[in-house]
């Protein structure tokens, strides 16, 4: 085998939690002696510091970037296995500003942690429309699976949406939650990231009721919605 594909879920408490992440590797002739090279399918879009709008996948142990020794590609323990791992658990963790050469030094101050929630935004939008291009454009032989894992978590993902519309943070929010006094954070979201969330909420809710998820209670909203807003003025006599 020299070719192989691998889907990733995003993990939860990050700004990429139920997304689906996928990547292509190729084996070398001379694999296991040197790295398998990666390819993210990105749909365009860079969303987090180390997966590149090409594709490239930036991690020391595939090569594609300088790091210490016990970091790097070692034939004799390293696997592929090691690799996804890494992926899952190095690029899309909780605070992926971070990931950026030179800006762990911000950490912990007011300016890198408001940084690090601005990019968590911008991230999980990036995200949301990741999951529309994997729906509309699922790879080859991933079909049944796409279709399968938005049917089951869709509806998490809908909840999640709400929440960050309520001003909760993105990465925080949870399946049970119910209303604003859940939020979790005084602070809210900026305008443009509540703008665009909008949107995509209805794409995604759209995308997931023809997929079968458990969308009830937001098409009920939106019917409610509609019917206010398609109430006739009263004229004056």
């Amino acid at each position: 085998m020299d070719l192989l594909r691998a889907v990733m879920v995003g993990p939860h408490g990050t700004p990429y939690h139920d997304g689906l992440f996928f990547f292509d590797l190729q084996f070398p002739g001379d694999y296991p002696h040197i790295p398998p090279r990666a390819h993210y399918h990105s749909g365009g879009l860079r969303l987090n510091p180390n997966l590149y709008a090409c594709g490239r996948v930036c991690l020391s142990l595939l090569g594609t970037w300088p790091g210490k020794e016990c970091e790097q590609w070692d034939p004799k323990k390293s696997t592929m296995l090691q690799v996804l791992v890494s992926i899952q658990a190095l690029i899309l963790n909780e605070k992926p500003y971070f990931n950026e050469p030179g800006f762990e030094r911000a950490a912990n101050t007011n300016h890198g942690e408001k940084s690090s929630l601005a990019y968590n935004e911008t991230a999980f939008l990036y995200s949301c429309r990741t999951m529309l291009y994997s729906l509309r454009r699922p790879p080859k032989h991933f079909e049944d699976y796409v279709a399968g894992h938005f049917r089951t978590r869709g509806h998490a993902i809908l909840v999640a949406c709400r929440a960050y519309l309520d001003n909760a943070q993105v990465g925080t929010a949870v399946e049970g939650y119910k209303g604003q006094n859940e939020a979790g954070s005084s602070k809210g979201c900026s305008k443009d990231f509540k703008r665009q969330l909008k949107q995509l909420f209805e794409d995604l809710l759209m995308e997931f009721t023809v997929k079968g998820a458990n969308c009830k209670e937001f098409l009920s909203q939106k019917v409610k919605v509609g019917d206010a807003t398609a109430l006739p003025k009263k004229e004056d006599n």
